[in-house]
């Protein structure tokens, strides 16, 4: 187990619109407002296409990542996850989990890590930047501290 005191910034209310590009949109508020770490402790949305990590298949290693996606639409979703920073890249890592239902299949519903998603009518995020210790993302989509020096 890791664990480090984090000392907050600033909070935000974020709306996507209609037909936006959700890891875009996120990249692009980040950008614009120069958030680098954080956390999204939860957002709503309606997702007019989403990808999520998940098979049909029958998995050879349970324990190994799964590499493949599943395809919905026109899903209701209530989503997490964190931010880190990529000093090389200077770009935001996301890692977000969500819960889709699909409501033409009476809100049948699905969970995963988000690959990617189109907004359908709005999503609604509450963002807090995290001021410090640097957050890391190192690995396959793996969250780390790293005690800033």
């Amino acid at each position: 187990m890791r664990a480090a005191e984090v000392t907050m910034g600033r909070s935000f209310v974020v709306h996507f619109d209609h037909g936006d590009d959700f890891y875009t949109a996120l990249s692009d508020f980040c950008r614009e407002h120069d958030v680098k770490q954080g956390f999204i402790p939860m957002f709503i949305a309606g997702m007019r296409e989403v990808e999520l990590v998940g098979t049909c298949e029958k998995l050879d290693n349970p324990d190994a990542p799964v590499w493949s996606a599943v395809h919905l639409t026109n899903v209701e979703a209530v989503g997490a996850g964190t931010l880190a920073y990529d000093e090389q890249s200077q770009t935001v890592l996301p890692h977000i989990h969500v819960s889709v239902g699909l409501k033409a299949h009476s809100a049948t519903a699905h969970t995963s890590h988000l690959l990617s998603a189109r907004i359908h009518f709005l999503t609604e995020m509450y963002l807090v930047e995290v001021a410090q210790p640097t957050l890391t993302r190192s690995g396959v989509q793996q969250s780390g501290v790293r005690q800033a020096r």
